[in-house]
């Protein structure tokens, strides 16, 4: 039993020490995967940080090429309507001329009209054609400036629709790079929870089967102590009848001698009882008989004493062979019990090892269904959480998308507002000037 205790302790503790081992290499698994996890949303956020800075610095750009074309566009209408009017005025100057050249040629022709009312009429024609000239100079210089603002307007509004394209594609881009690294992490995570369902399979299949090899182990080691035991009571038996064997003619000669004695015990009784009859024979007998008497009585005592002898004999033989046939009836049962008493310790130890043996596959498969439970639980989890995060980054996408169409539609509205009130009407339908400058 100490040795079966120690064995025990043994194999207890080798169970602990693999328990303990598995323990740590699941920590260990477990700490690699959080590492890994830590990692990607650091790596994430850099990302996006540099993304935002990348946004950040395209805007910046678009901006200023955008005040710098809206300068170059504007430079480039001064410089059109400033060339349009130095044409204007000199075609005007030529007109001038020519009407005035006009205006003499017919005086001249006209002798009747005195020279006097000739110059107050050409004076009064110059008037009139200078404020005529100074009007349309003035209306083309309205209409110039009509056409800057409306353009320049017409160009801000262009710019504010080419920074609003310039947004939508930064949130898209970051919502995709948002949805791109989700979708890495959830497959990360989906890898890890595999990696980890197979560790924790491999784990519970190492420890029952060192689990299952020291039952097998145990039960090996008590079933070759329990028939080294059935053949040590059978050696022990086996000395024990040759023992009695060969102590049986030292019995044998014992009762030999008390049959022996009861024998000479008896016949010193009948000699006494032949001296009496004897004596009361010869008393109550004539002298001259007593010859015959002695003779009769000798015969009687010889024969008798011969019966005893045979009687003795008959005795020691028949003793001889019933101690011989106990003994070997005795020996031949405690034979029998020994083989059943050995027969139904070994059955006990049997059951005793099934029985073990079935409460152990029995725990096995409790385990088995237990961790088949905890595994299909937590990815049922996973697969909530990892569709609950897509419909939150959905969610999130719809409504920042939302809110910016709705900002920049407010924008344009109280834009178009603000022109409808400069009085420029819809610049929508309007058409660009002749070259496109973005």
């Amino acid at each position: 039993m100490s040795g079966y205790k120690r064995m025990r302790r043994q194999h207890q503790k080798q169970l602990i020490a693999l328990e303990n081992k598995l323990k740590a290499e699941m920590d260990e698994h477990r700490l690699k995967l959080q590492k890994e996890v830590e990692t990607h949303a650091n790596n994430s956020s850099i990302e996006l940080e540099k993304l935002a800075k990348k946004q950040v610095a395209i805007i910046e750009k678009e901006a200023k090429v955008a005040a710098a074309d809206e300068k170059k566009f504007q430079q480039q209408i001064l410089a059109q309507q400033k060339k349009d009017l130095t044409t204007f005025l000199e075609s005007q100057k030529k007109q001038y001329k020519i009407c005035k050249e006009k205006i003499k040629e017919e005086m001249n022709e006209d002798h009747s009209t005195p020279k006097k009312e000739k110059q107050e009429r050409i004076s009064k024609h110059k008037e009139n054609l200078q404020h005529t000239q100074a009007e349309e100079e003035a209306h083309l210089l309205t209409q110039q400036r009509l056409y800057y603002d409306k353009n320049c307007r017409f160009f801000k509004r262009k710019i504010m629709i080419k920074r609003h394209e310039v947004e939508q594609q930064n949130i898209r881009e970051e919502l995709n790079k948002k949805r791109t690294q989700k979708e890495m992490e959830h497959a990360m995570l989906i890898r890890h929870d595999e990696s980890t369902r197979e560790l924790e399979y491999r784990q519970l299949h190492t420890l029952q089967k060192l689990r299952m090899d020291l039952i097998r182990l145990q039960h090996q080691t008590e079933l070759e102590n329990q028939l080294e035991y059935n053949k040590r009571r059978e050696r022990e038996l086996h000395r024990k009848h040759v023992m009695e064997l060969r102590q049986q003619p030292k019995n044998l000669k014992a009762m030999e001698m008390q049959i022996k004695k009861q024998f000479q015990d008896t016949c010193k009784v009948q000699t006494k009882q032949y001296k009496a009859l004897k004596n009361h024979q010869l008393e109550v007998t004539p002298k001259n008989e007593h010859k015959t008497i002695l003779k009769t009585l000798k015969d009687e005592q010889t024969r008798k004493l011969a019966i005893l002898a045979e009687q003795y004999e008959q005795s020691i033989n028949e003793m001889m062979a019933s101690q011989a046939l106990r003994l070997d009836e005795a020996q031949e049962a405690e034979c029998q019990a020994l083989r059943l008493q050995l027969q139904q310790e070994m059955e006990l130890l049997n059951a005793y090892q099934s029985k073990i043996k079935m409460q152990t596959e029995a725990q096995h498969e409790r385990e088995l269904q237990k961790l088949e439970q905890r595994v299909s639980l937590r990815r049922a989890h996973l697969e909530q959480k990892i569709e609950e995060e897509l419909a939150a980054l959905q969610e999130e996408r719809s409504e920042r998308i939302k809110n910016l169409l709705e900002r920049q539609e407010r924008e344009i509205e109280t834009f178009d507002m603000e022109s409808l009130r400069m009085g420029f009407g819809n610049l929508v339908t309007l058409d660009f000037p002749k070259e496109d400058y973005r």
